[in-house]
């Protein structure tokens, strides 16, 4: 799935959530923030959720600044992967060092073997660019530099902040996840979680079956994925 690290805030994105910090030496407030997109995709063919709810008892597919409501009223579960877009900024001029990304399982079990629903269907498979990529399926995965993508450490500020695309796939287990952000400025040090609101993310996967919802059609039609 096709992601990227830049400067710039990513395409419709939803409303960040701060996250809360372990601070190290030093007191008062971590001197960042975190805005968190918990699903993002760059076409809406990449991205699916398990519902366990049949054809008729589902949304139609949400556009995407919308799907975290979808996806809470249908308590869906990302499907194979999940792009997770980190915007993060400095609260001051100071500059504050990231020195490093580290991935948490919370929990890991047999996938879910509840229906798939895509959010489109019929669009072809985007370009490889920067991000990180996650393994799920490992027993200690770690957020690994791809396509280019630079390793951390890296700087931020209140003027130049840093967008981070993070890839969690797995084909074999439904996985609990969230990723801690180790962070530095002057004589302070500490780490900030990031998860989905207070939550764990969720990915689980899935087998090749799945339901679409066509352009001038009538609702989830199982899809011909032979």
């Amino acid at each position: 799935s096709p992601s990227r690290a830049s400067s710039a805030a990513p395409p419709s994105p939803l409303s960040p959530s701060g996250d809360a910090a372990r601070p190290g030496a030093g007191s008062g407030a971590a001197p960042l923030t975190v805005g968190t997109t918990p699903y993002y995709w760059d076409l809406p063919c990449e991205q699916s959720f398990l519902v366990d709810r049949s054809p008729r008892n589902v949304l139609p597919p949400p556009p995407q600044q919308d799907v975290v409501g979808w996806a809470a009223s249908m308590e869906a579960v990302a499907a194979d992967h999940q792009m997770v877009v980190l915007t993060v900024q400095g609260t001051g001029a100071q500059t504050v060092v990231l020195k490093g990304l580290h991935v948490r399982i919370v929990s890991s079990g047999p996938r879910l073997t509840w229906n798939k629903y895509a959010m489109g269907d019929g669009c072809g498979g985007g370009v490889d660019t920067k991000s990180f990529d996650v393994s799920l399926d490992l027993g200690n995965p770690l957020a690994q530099p791809i396509a280019g993508q630079r390793d951390f450490p890296y700087k931020v500020s209140e003027s130049d902040p840093e967008v981070f695309y993070v890839n969690g796939h797995t084909s074999g287990h439904d996985v609990r996840w969230y990723l801690e952000l180790d962070w530095s400025s002057g004589d302070r040090h500490g780490t900030l979680r990031i998860d989905d609101h207070g939550k764990p993310f969720r990915t689980s996967g899935s087998g090749p079956a799945y339901y679409a919802s066509p352009l001038g059609g009538h609702g989830w039609e199982l899809a011909n994925y032979s």
